[in-house]
């Protein structure tokens, strides 16, 4: 007679280590797909995720002003090394493109989950679906620049053309650069600090709240209608990103809105050594962003509507055949 082992298993014992939530789940909820949440996680990640980020912002302010000394560039009032208005604006790029390797590191840890989950729900950036956004972000951003530019009051209409050879030079660095600027802000704001926030809420629309009023308040205080313009773009693309599972809706809008924008002040004499931002925004130009927010929304939401992005995180297989 063979003894029993020392040590049965029972069928009904629990696996060891975390258990992934089985129930598909949208991309604000993604901090509780993989068994490891717990409550202090979301904070203090986003504590360390603003901690390194001053850290490394000094470092660069450092380099970019031994550079600038090195060059024998003069100090700007505010200090540091006045490199130019396109240096200027580039080191102002780049200071918020290092968000966005930061943020990919604090979903690692303290987060504990893939860093792909905070760009779909796919774990990984949807190409085919990026596309998408853009053509339908076209027409929109088109038809704001093309107001904006017959409002009143709008400075760079009378400028001085600088010259092709200035503005191609301004315009290969900023295609080079604002991509990485517009997605850094939008995996801070609609990525790490809208799951911060659906790891203790169900609701889309509390999760994009505190997002959305940090969005609008880190571009400075301009004028009320400036703010509650980027208060509303930071709930539409906020939505949208839930809506559509992940974050290239709000990638594309935020590329082509500052490409547009920069590439117009880079068109005119010391265009792009105007400090104005979105939140100095007029009623006029504020209603008409706003406007073109909810009509790029509109499109959006038809595309998925015909593309069918994959909205929920699922450990179920997913169709790739309708995987965008």
């Amino acid at each position: 007679m063979t003894s029993a082992s020392p040590h049965p298993v029972h069928p009904t014992a629990h696996p060891v280590g975390p258990v992934p939530d089985p129930a598909p789940q949208p991309y604000h909820r993604l901090d509780r797909t993989t068994g490891r949440h717990r409550w202090w996680r979301p904070l203090v990640g986003t504590v360390l995720l603003a901690v390194a980020y001053v850290v490394v912002l000094l470092v660069l302010l450092a380099v970019s002003f031994g550079l600038g000394t090195a060059l024998g560039a003069p100090e700007l009032p505010e200090g540091g090394a006045d490199l130019g208005p396109l240096g200027n604006t580039a080191t102002d790029l780049v200071s918020l493109a290092i968000a966005l390797p930061l943020v990919l590191l604090a979903t690692l840890w303290p987060a504990r989950r893939p860093a792909g989950t905070v760009t779909s729900v796919t774990g990984r950036l949807r190409v085919r679906w990026l596309g998408w956004c853009l053509l339908a972000g076209l027409p929109p951003v088109l038809l704001l620049t093309v107001i904006a530019f017959f409002l009143p009051g709008d400075s760079d209409a009378s400028g001085t053309w600088v010259g092709w050879g200035s503005f191609l030079t301004a315009l290969a660095v900023l295609v080079l650069l604002v991509p990485l600027q517009a997605a850094a802000e939008e995996y801070v704001f609609r990525g790490w600090l809208t799951q911060a926030a659906g790891a203790f809420v169900r609701s889309p629309w509390i999760a994009v709240l505190p997002q959305a009023v940090l969005f609008a308040a880190a571009h400075g205080w301009g004028t009320r209608w400036g703010f509650l313009g980027l208060l509303v773009n930071g709930l539409v693309v906020g939505l949208l990103t839930i809506r559509t599972g992940g974050l290239e809706a709000a990638i594309a809008l935020h590329v082509l809105n500052n490409l547009l924008a920069f590439g117009a002040s880079a068109a005119v004499v010391d265009g792009l050594a105007s400090d104005e931002t979105a939140a100095d925004a007029p009623w006029p130009l504020a209603l008409t962003a706003v406007v073109t927010d909810l009509l790029y929304a509109a499109l959006v939401l038809w595309l998925a509507r015909r593309r069918a992005p994959q909205r929920l995180w699922s450990p179920a297989p997913y169709d790739p055949a309708r995987t965008a």
